[in-house]
């Protein structure tokens, strides 16, 4: 199947498919006028990937999934660790929007929001 009909079953754009190809993520074969050719096998894989990348893994991690997935005699530790690794790196993310989110609220809430010029949220940006 070409690209485009790829790109409708998986629900990923024709461009992101090429680029995974480009880094060569999946292989299509080339049907004899040039074009990709994408068999079930191929889908599979970028449906895969569109699982995977949907979940926040960085293109090292899904290669690093991807040759887990297609290597019958590997080991669940070596996935668990990937998703494990990644999940540390979302609660340190989700920990500093907290944060984040903490300190804008305290400044928001300290801002009278009327016609004076005074406004903690300019002090705070401006002293850092």
């Amino acid at each position: 199947m070409n690209i485009k009909d790829a790109s409708t079953r998986v629900g990923l754009p024709p461009k992101t498919i090429r680029y995974y190809e480009d880094i060569g993520l999946v292989t299509p074969d080339r049907a004899a006028n040039g074009y990709r050719d994408f068999s079930d096998a191929h889908l599979h894989k970028l449906t895969f990937l569109a699982r995977a990348r949907s979940l926040g893994f960085s293109i090292d991690d899904c290669r690093d999934l991807l040759a887990l997935w297609e290597d019958q005699d590997r080991a669940s530790g070596d996935v668990r660790a990937i998703a494990k690794e990644h999940l540390v790196a979302i609660e340190a993310k989700i920990a500093g929007l907290q944060d984040m989110r903490a300190t804008l609220a305290d400044l928001v809430q300290s801002c009278a929001g009327d016609a004076r010029p005074d406004c903690p949220i300019i002090e705070k940006l401006q002293r850092g």
